[in-house]
């Protein structure tokens, strides 16, 4: 680290742009073990020095020292998983696209409910979103949305929510208070950076401009400056409404373009390696992964790792750690 430092207090390193920023990111990335870790270990040797002249008498401080030790093994386990996210996109933002499964409004409603959740999620890691393109449902809900979850590892972590999300409830749309199972399916890719390089031939791209949805009255768009790119060699589709200029829609959609293509190579690449070490099981992206169920119980279940819960509220009101972690760590033993 200190030689990384030393590399970025030279006084020529900032011109050459492309450098200095490659061994910026190499030193964030390592601050945010070491920095981490050696917090933890001042914490460990100022508990372990004090219990050691502790009487056993001294109830409260033996007290203290229980609770300080839980805090310092929470903190270890936090830093071992974000080790496990070790690739060169782990560290990106994360697009993060939902769209409803058959159902009509209910898949609808159910899309817009794992919005809410993954909004709450990022608002309770800190993390800011940004939403690219909406397609409203045609009573509730939403058809389709596609937003960015901007912030450190926000990729690595939400990489585990990818395949179809499944709801069972009562639904409030049903006269008779019938039963309903809705499907969604979650896709997330990393927002590439400058420092991932994707090739893309212009060649092989055709632009089509079109008007963007609007809420009525002034927000309505007059001008047709909603893009969408499709890639010829893939049949990759992307599109971009938000901006009110078709530059700015059109520069955005070359972002997704290119996470879109990053990750289906990054996928293929993850799956030949596993059929390589014999791994039978296939990386299923696009296969069910949890169930939500809130009538005639509540419980969610992730069906790759088992995990459950009865705090149904809870997961939908953003808590999904348990479920992430749990998965990441499963899949890393594995690999």
């Amino acid at each position: 680290m200190k030689e990384l430092e030393g590399q970025l207090s030279e006084p020529d390193i900032w011109r050459n742009q492309s450098k200095a920023d490659k061994i910026s990111r190499e030193l964030k990335a390592l601050k945010s073990i070491v920095e981490p870790y050696t917090e933890i270990k001042h914490r460990y040797d100022a508990v372990k020095e004090l219990s050691e002249i502790t009487e056993e008498e001294d109830v409260e401080s033996i007290g203290d020292f229980l609770k300080e030790s839980r805090e310092i093994k929470a903190k270890i386990d936090k830093l071992e998983f974000k080790c496990i996210l070790g690739s060169e996109a782990d560290r990106c933002s994360a697009i993060v696209g939902i769209n409803s499964g058959a159902g009509g409004t209910e898949s609808c409603d159910w899309a817009s409910m794992l919005h809410r959740m993954y909004m709450r999620w990022a608002e309770d890691h800190g993390h800011s979103v940004e939403v690219v393109d909406q397609l409203a449902g045609d009573e509730a809900g939403i058809k389709s949305v596609t937003f960015i979850v901007k912030g450190d590892f926000a990729f690595g972590y939400l990489k585990a929510e990818t395949g179809v999300h499944r709801l069972v409830r009562i639904s409030p749309f049903d006269s008779n208070k019938r039963r309903h199972t809705s499907f969604a399916s979650v896709d997330v890719m990393p927002e590439i950076d400058k420092n991932i390089q994707i090739e893309i031939n212009e060649n092989d791209l055709r632009i089509d401009t079109y008007r963007s949805s609007g809420a009525g009255g002034q927000h309505v768009n007059v001008t047709d400056s909603a893009v969408r790119i499709t890639h010829l060699p893939t049949g990759t589709v992307v599109q971009c409404q938000k901006e009110r200029s078709q530059h700015k829609n059109k520069a955005t959609a070359m972002k997704l373009l290119k996470a879109r293509l990053y990750e289906a190579e990054r996928r293929a690449a993850e799956d030949e390696a596993s059929q390589s070490r014999g791994n039978k099981k296939k990386i299923e992206w696009g296969s069910q992964i949890r169930s939500y169920v809130l009538h005639p119980y509540k419980m969610v279940k992730d069906h790759r790792t088992s995990e459950e819960t009865s705090n149904a509220d809870k997961v939908l009101d953003g808590d999904l750690d348990m479920f992430i972690e749990s998965y990441l760590k499963n899949k890393a033993t594995k690999e």
